[in-house]
């Protein structure tokens, strides 16, 4: 997300790496190349002028160039300039109702529909008991869309008939939260192809009646500037109190990103970074400014990792390569739970330094794909004492993945080398490479 830019933002600031001191000349120089990183970004002129204005003002003082070390200088000013630009810091939900009411509002396909879902999974977790419910009369199958992925994140969902009016459905269903003593009350309500009074008009009626605690606009990242004038428009015209930004993940310029807060005056709250229902994270300013800048996200990293991973398992594994005593049942169940994080590369943008590179990497996720097949290919017996693998054995396995008995012996190979590697490095901070290795990247 945001390769374009950060690999632009990271050219832009080398130029002040080799200079032991700066001069002001080659601050502005720089900053011509920030603006043009920026405005390629599809940031808007005006966010781009107020933000090099300000670092600039912050650059231009004696502290960045008197400074022994102004590349530092010059990259914490872009990032606390950033961070200020994105909003400053995270803004969480207000639910302080009784229900409490969270308004969905957007355009058609935005992914409204499945963020509601989203969102009812994520206040789960977080201990709440959401309820769903549609307030779309007008796309075909709306209704039923949110009705199935209500089941799939197991929450209760208020049924509707096209032919009740929005309020109607809207009344019902706060009623039937009160009932059933559900804390959150989730609305998606219709969009359209393009903003019209009567979208409008239906979405402060149904403000009015519900007052929300949340009117949350949900808004295609990759529509870039168009989805800073949506919000705009929202804002204006109903009134909203944040913004979910979807479809991050396939966004390479980030310029929604980095206008909607300061010409909306509206926070960002949430990321939508995929099409399953756990990808959504909450939107930190911090974070995301410091994967702009190449410097990664170890903390969204650590968050993921821990909702993901099956912590007893962890240990347990942990245990074991100590003491090297680690099987194929072993690495397929860690590779099972690294699979919840999503690929390797999504895994590695996370780290510092790797942002602008990650299409560089020699990673092919069809090997790793493979690599898994061929274990899950074998019995419980085979994967715990693989040295009984012989030829015959090969051959099913190789059957059974739809591999060859040359990838099954490169498999075996690599697993036995690296577990011979490891004797000889039992430091932690040597495991990393001997992974890379084993998985060929």
């Amino acid at each position: 997300m945001f390769e374009n830019l950060t690999e632009r933002l990271e050219q832009a600031l080398s130029g002040f790496k080799d200079r032991g001191k700066l001069s002001a000349d080659d601050i502005k120089k720089g900053l011509r190349e920030i603006k043009l990183a920026l405005l390629e970004a599809d940031v808007n002129y005006r966010v781009v002028k107020n933000f090099l204005a300000r670092v600039e003002k912050r650059a231009l003082t004696s502290e960045v160039l008197e400074s022994l070390t102004p590349f530092q200088q010059m990259v914490k000013i872009v990032y606390d300039e950033l961070v200020e630009t994105l909003g400053g810091k995270a803004q969480g939900l207000n639910l302080t109702g009784k229900p409490s009411v969270i308004l969905l509002a957007g355009l058609q396909g935005s992914g409204k529909t499945t963020t509601a879902a989203k969102l009812a999974r994520y206040l789960k977790k977080k201990g709440h008991n959401p309820i769903l419910c549609s307030t779309d009369i007008y796309r075909p199958a709306a209704i039923e869309q949110l009705r199935i992925l209500a089941e799939k994140v197991e929450t209760p969902f208020v049924s509707a008939d096209p032919s009740e009016r929005p309020l109607e459905i809207a009344e019902r269903a706060l009623k039937t939260a009160k009932e059933l003593g559900r804390d959150v009350l989730i609305v998606d309500t219709a969009g359209r192809l393009h903003i019209d009074e009567a979208l409008m008009e239906e979405l402060k009626t149904l403000k009015e009646f519900l007052h929300p605690q949340e009117v949350l606009l949900v808004a295609d990242a990759m529509m870039g500037q168009d989805a800073v004038n949506v919000a705009n428009t929202f804002q204006e015209k109903v009134g909203l109190t944040g913004i979910i930004l979807t479809k991050v993940e396939g966004d390479a310029r980030g310029g929604a990103a980095l206008s909607i807060k300061e010409v909306t005056g509206c926070p960002i709250k949430f990321l939508g970074i995929g099409e399953k229902l756990d990808a959504i994270e909450v939107f930190h300013p911090e974070r995301l400014a410091s994967r702009i800048l190449g410097m990664g996200d170890i903390l969204t990293l650590v968050e993921k990792a821990q909702e993901a991973f099956d912590l007893k398992r962890a240990r347990e594994f942990e245990k074991k390569l100590k003491k090297l005593q680690f099987d194929l049942e072993d690495l397929r169940i860690q590779l099972q739970q690294m699979k919840k994080l999503g690929s390797f590369k999504d895994i590695l943008s996370f780290l510092p330094g790797i942002g602008s590179k990650l299409d560089k990497l020699p990673i092919d996720e069809k090997e790793i794909k493979k690599m898994e097949a061929i274990i899950n290919s074998m019995t419980l017996q085979e994967r715990r004492n693989p040295h009984i693998i012989n030829a015959s054995r090969k051959r099913r396995i190789a059957r059974g993945s739809g591999t060859t008995v040359q990838d099954v012996n490169k498999l075996l190979r690599s697993f036995e080398e690296m577990k011979a590697l490891m004797k000889q490095f039992k430091h932690p901070g040597k495991m990393q490479s001997l992974f890379k290795r084993f998985l060929g990247v």
